[in-house]
């Protein structure tokens, strides 16, 4: 079988399916059964193309330099007869060989010249768009040919539609597939039941398994799930206040860019006064600690239903609005990655609202119950100082990210995953309740450590933190600016896509540094909780296998987008997460 000749992650020169323009883009995958190339538009694009509709950059160079390099004579000649006075301006009659040599020549003309414009764009020259390109180019063509190139776009249009309808499908299954997302649906909350109730046991030891198992009377209470529901719409109510600055998200696949309302931490902040309030007239907080299971299984009630409700909703998004890794046509997997990408109630995003505001903030809220539900347990003035540490750690964490809410606009889970039952229950249900798993097992299993020992941790995790702050930072600031006289000293990779793959700094010593940094912070928090048992070390074991795996996904997706020079990354930094070793 003869190879194939161009390789993953070149820019070549494509013809749209029915139409004669070529176009540049990039090949991502190759299939050697039919021999068919899939390719990427800039705007995110796929198309499969034959090997004969495509060509190299270089063969449409030559062609042009080709077609410059004529006779003068023979130009001169054209142009002299062209004016001549004799000939008529309308009505001459030209034999059909001369009429179709004349349009295949003012075609290639313009493929020339688009192909030229491209080749500057991709260089980083400006320009304006293809549209323009081809209407300015058809200004001096003839009325016929233009009357013909309309209709030409016309149909290409239409083929074009009709190709990105086909080519959205979802061909790469995550999770195990079909099998997997649906054993995950079952899975996911029975873990967090398990972890919750192991806390529960006087000797959380994994000798002890399974653990004794409640009456199902006793998992809900409707005052528990109405107090939940009055959170989740109390934070909506938040969302909704005209307070903070409004910016566009990245680019979808038609163009459009979404508004987004940065107000995360003013809602922590108005959330912080109203539990102050609940405090002041003396509310009884480890409420959350007295019902938690029960507040555990209305959350993951909740999320259920609203799972459902964002499926049957994405059934009626258009094509181009629904998620490129929840399209796959297969309903159980569609419904766990999520089938629609951004859902929105009008302006009101929903999966940009639940990433960080009832969960995140509800985990702060549930280590301050459990901080005061440890004093009166254990007869204490002051909470303990492993309490202490847990808390203020992670409180550092939450802030940070709501301070910095922004970032998250460029992150997988916004521009990639749809927004199904996997982020909505980790959104509702997994952050809070098994974040806050380290505070929960404090309350039952006091755990005294002394100050040298909290030094050396509260060490460990700034290092933590300043890995991981200091990397993201220093990423979005490039992304947004590459040319900032501020990032002078960073080298990068340049990329058919336009973006650089930086090679020094955070990102030139590891692959994924802020994983690095949440790992080490990962162990920070579960340190101050001793080495009696294994369980509060759950969240470090789950944190390296979750980031390993995003890491993963993390790569596939970067080997599909930036081709060749991802690989030339990879050999120049070697190393994922772990320097030197992995």
């Amino acid at each position: 079988m003869p190879s194939r000749k161009f390789a993953d992650g070149e820019v070549v020169m494509g013809r749209w399916p029915g139409g004669v323009l070529y176009y540049e883009l990039q090949v991502t995958g190759y299939n050697d059964a039919s021999r068919v190339y899939t390719l990427k538009y800039e705007d995110g694009t796929e198309l499969e193309l034959k090997e004969s509709e495509i060509r190299s950059q270089s063969s449409f160079k030559r062609r042009k330099s080709q077609s410059s390099s004529g006779s003068p004579s023979r130009r001169r000649t054209s142009k002299v007869q062209s004016r001549s006075p004799g000939r008529p301006a309308k009505g001459r009659r030209r034999s059909s060989s001369q009429g179709r040599d004349h349009k295949e020549d003012k075609e290639k003309t313009i493929q020339l010249k688009l192909s030229e414009n491209n080749t500057r764009r991709y260089n980083g020259e400006p320009d304006s768009t293809e549209r323009n390109d081809a209407s300015l180019l058809s200004r001096n063509l003839e009325p016929d040919l233009e009357i013909e190139h309309e209709r030409e776009e016309k149909k290409t249009k239409e083929k074009i539609f009709k190709t990105i309808k086909t080519s959205s499908k979802t061909k790469e299954l995550e999770f195990g597939g079909r099998i997997g997302t649906f054993t995950l649906i079952f899975f996911l909350p029975a873990t967090v039941f398990y972890l919750l109730l192991m806390c529960k046991q006087e000797d959380p030891s994994l000798m002890n398994f399974p653990p004794p198992l409640p009456a199902l009377e006793s998992l809900w209470e409707t005052r528990v799930f109405g107090v939940f529901l009055l959170w989740f719409f109390l934070q909506a109510l938040f969302y909704l206040l005209p307070i903070g600055k409004v910016v566009e998200g990245l680019p979808l696949s038609n163009g459009r860019r979404l508004q987004y309302r940065i107000n995360g931490f003013y809602a922590f902040v108005l959330t912080a006064a109203a539990v102050g309030i609940l405090l002041y007239f003396q509310f009884e907080l480890h409420y959350l600690y007295d019902h938690f299971m029960q507040f555990a299984v209305s959350a993951a009630a909740f999320s259920l239903g609203l799972s459902i409700y964002l499926y049957i909703q994405s059934l009626k998004a258009p094509e181009e609005e629904l998620a490129p890794s929840g399209n796959s046509g297969y309903l159980v997997y569609d419904f766990f990655i999520g089938h629609e990408l951004n859902p929105r109630i009008g302006s009101f995003d929903l999966k940009y609202f639940c990433e960080l505001r009832p969960g995140l903030i509800g985990w702060v809220v549930i280590n301050l119950a459990m901080l005061l539900a440890e004093m009166k347990i254990q007869n204490q003035s002051t909470p303990s100082l492993s309490m202490v540490l847990v808390n203020s750690f992670q409180l550092l964490y939450v802030v940070d990210a709501l301070w910095n809410e922004e970032a998250v606009l460029t992150t997988m889970d916004i521009t990639h995953d749809g927004f199904g039952f996997m982020l909505v229950f980790g959104d509702l249900v997994w952050v809070p309740f098994v974040y806050s798993l380290q505070a929960f097992y404090l309350v039952g299993h006091p755990t005294a450590i002394s100050w040298p020992v909290a030094a050396a941790i509260t060490v460990l995790n700034c290092i933590g933190y300043y890995i991981f702050r200091s990397a993201n930072s220093q990423k979005n600031n490039f992304r947004r600016n590459p040319s900032d006289p501020k990032l002078a000293y960073l080298k990068y990779i340049p990329t058919a896509t336009g973006k650089g793959l930086l090679v020094t700094g955070w990102w030139g010593f590891v692959r994924h540094p802020n994983y690095l940094g949440d790992i080490i912070m990962a162990l920070a928090w579960s340190l101050p909780c001793g080495f009696n048992h294994i369980l509060p070390y759950f969240y470090v074991i789950y944190f390296i296998c979750l980031l390993v795996h995003r890491e993963a996904r993390d790569e596939h997706h970067c080997k599909q987008k930036y081709g060749l020079a991802w690989e030339r990354y990879c050999r120049r930094v070697p190393y994922r997460i772990f320097p030197y070793i992995y």
